[in-house]
């Protein structure tokens, strides 16, 4: 009888550790299907997406008295630098500006402050444009025509009427965007992302080649320059680089 026990006790046992030994090997391989099925996120970088945009806000803004740094900020506050719905392809809405553009519209929800921080949803129409460029365009008519009741309505963003393109953020908080914090948002911006650099013109540009082991930090560091430049100016989406990748550098 002692030795029938003992069978069946040594029995129980093995059945208990292949048990434990079987549900061991399935979340191993459990754990390996859910790290081969991970996402990798391939969304633009917003160093990518200002250099998408840069040189045209540049432009504009020289020719308009309007600072391509608030321009840029806005762009990237307003259309999560060109991922939102509104502000992705097919509308290109950069700047979140209602209403239609050449009778092209997109309805959309869409978040208000009354202008002392409480937020309420709502629906509304916004422009639809063919491209970024159009977009931009739009938005600097706006800024130069003002609204129908005055024309001269955002005066207080040019350059000429500013001493520092943090009077033009203050102007746009309240007139521009309801958010109380706009203009803090917008700074903040231009601060982390050297946005300031487009507000003056190029005076010299070149392009060099990447050695075995050179890295954005010192390049950056070799050329006095930023990382954060580097990335836009080349449009990177990562900060890796290969050895005889070719690399603008601009000085203002």
């Amino acid at each position: 009888m002692k030795y029938v026990l003992n069978f069946f006790k040594g029995l129980m046992i093995a059945v208990v550790v292949i048990c434990i030994s079987f549900y061991m090997v399935t979340q191993l391989f459990n754990t390996t299907e859910r790290e081969e099925s991970v996402v990798i996120d391939d969304r633009p970088s917003v160093e990518e997406f200002i250099g998408e945009i840069a040189e045209t806000a540049r432009d504009l803004g020289a020719d308009n008295d309007l600072y391509a740094s608030v321009m840029i900020a806005q762009a990237i506050l307003e259309s999560e630098h060109g991922q939102s719905g509104l502000g992705s392809a097919p509308n290109y809405n950069l700047f979140g500006m209602k209403g239609s553009y050449q009778n092209n519209s997109v309805t959309l929800e869409t978040t208000e402050d009354d202008g002392s921080g409480n937020l309420s949803t709502i629906m509304a129409d916004f422009r639809k444009y063919p491209s970024y460029e159009a977009s931009m365009q739009d938005y600097v008519k706006l800024m130069r025509n003002g609204v129908s009741w005055n024309k001269d309505f955002y005066a207080g963003v040019f350059k000429s009427n500013t001493t520092t393109y943090t009077d033009a953020t203050k102007f746009l908080t309240g007139s521009y965007a309801t958010d109380s914090a706009y203009n803090e948002k917008l700074n903040t911006l231009i601060a982390k992302y050297d946005l300031q650099q487009y507000d003056s013109p190029v005076k010299d540009k070149k392009t060099i080649t990447v050695a075995d082991g050179d890295s954005l930090m010192k390049i950056a560091e070799a050329y006095n320059v930023k990382v954060t430049s580097l990335k836009q100016w080349n449009q990177l989406r990562t900060e890796r680089l290969e050895a005889g990748q070719q690399l603008n550098i601009y000085h203002y």
